[in-house]
C-alpha cells in the first residue's frame, strides 16, 4: 500500500530548487494558479509553494491556500511523475471555496502530468 505522508523529501527546501524550475519549466495554469514542473532524478515528485502577499494579503489567507495544496499533493503524489513543482498563487485565490480549489489542482497536476510526459 502507497504511504500518503508529505515528508521532507517531498518538498523543495533550498532557493537553488526553486531556481532550478523556474528555468525552463512545463507549465500548467489557471486564473488562480500557475505550476511549473521540471523533471527529476529523484523517483517522486517534489513541492514548493509560492504564495505571496501580493494574492492574499491575510497569513491566515496564504495559509489556507498553502494547506489545501499539500494536502491536495498528499494524496495524488503516487500518480504524478517524477518532476520538481512550484505552484503560485495569483490574485483572486482567496474566493476560491476548498472544495474547488481541490477540484482545480486536480485539474492542474493532470494536465501538467499529461505535458510533462510529452516533453519527455
Amino acid at each position: 500500500m502507497a504511504r500518503h505522508a508529505f515528508t521532507r523529501e517531498l518538498r523543495l527546501l533550498t532557493p537553488a530548487h526553486f531556481k532550478n524550475v523556474f528555468d525552463n519549466p512545463v507549465r500548467a495554469a489557471s486564473p488562480h494558479l500557475t505550476l511549473l514542473a521540471k523533471p527529476n532524478e529523484l523517483g517522486h515528485p517534489r513541492l514548493g509553494l509560492a504564495v505571496p502577499k501580493k494574492a492574499l494579503k491575510r497569513a491566515v489567507w496564504r495559509n489556507r491556500v498553502k494547506r489545501v495544496t499539500r494536502e491536495a499533493f498528499r494524496l495524488k503524489q503516487h500518480q504524478l511523475p517524477s518532476v520538481d513543482i512550484v505552484v503560485i498563487a495569483k490574485k483572486g485565490i482567496g474566493e476560491v471555496p476548498n472544495d474547488e480549489l481541490f477540484e482545480l489542482l486536480d485539474r492542474l497536476w493532470r494536465t501538467l502530468s499529461r505535458r510533462c510526459n510529452e516533453s519527455a
